[in-house]
């Protein structure tokens, strides 16, 4: 039924795809600005982590080089968070590059694309809660407070802001992403029989 011709000559096929022309565009458009900002911020966070693995917390001793803090447990959470953060991130900036230069096919839209938009999202999520950790060890290791986990658990707390803020935000668009791409489609559902 899916190549058959209708009356003017066109399988539905052909016909839906002309018919969504402009929605399809729309699609595509607002992919690529969700896909931009989130390279812009991807970016952002790599060179952040980039350049915070190099630039230690306390500095490095002058005699050989290693970082003063190192035997701290906090510093070691910093340096355990910040690499976790800069690998989510550059996979985000990777995954939001792959959509953008994307062909935007038809067939694209049913699975490829929102399945890599869901993988960038969560990517990027756990990339800037990552960051925020490594931010809340430097900080307390930074104070002096080494031994005090009150003090890192409060930095902690302060730091999760943005991230409740991007949850918030974006959750409910991931969600939507998904039950449209993988729950259940029109001709899936269960219905009554007629009677």
């Amino acid at each position: 039924m899916h190549e058959s011709l209708n009356i003017s000559d066109v399988t539905p096929r052909e016909l839906f795809t002309k018919s969504h022309e402009k929605l399809m565009k729309d699609a595509e458009d607002s992919i690529k600005g969700i896909a931009t900002s989130c390279t812009v911020v991807g970016a952002l966070i790599v060179t952040i982590m980039f350049a915070a693995a190099f630039c230690v917390p306390g500095g490095s001793d002058s005699n050989t080089g290693l970082p003063i803090f190192m035997d701290k447990k906090l510093f070691k959470i910093f340096i355990v968070a910040d690499g976790i953060s800069l690998v989510f991130s550059t996979t985000s900036v990777i995954i939001f590059l792959g959509i953008l230069t994307s062909r935007y096919a038809e067939d694209d839209f049913l699975t490829s694309l929102p399945t890599k938009m869901m993988i960038g999202l969560s990517t990027l999520f756990f990339s800037i809660s990552t960051m925020m950790i490594a931010f809340s060890s430097a900080l307390t290791v930074m104070i002096g407070d080494n031994g005090n986990s009150k003090t890192f658990i409060q930095n902690l707390l302060l730091a999760f802001l943005p991230i409740t803020s991007f949850i918030w935000m974006q959750f409910s668009f991931i969600v939507e992403i998904f039950i449209s791409t993988y729950g259940p489609g029109i001709f899936d559902k269960k219905i009554k029989p007629w009677r």
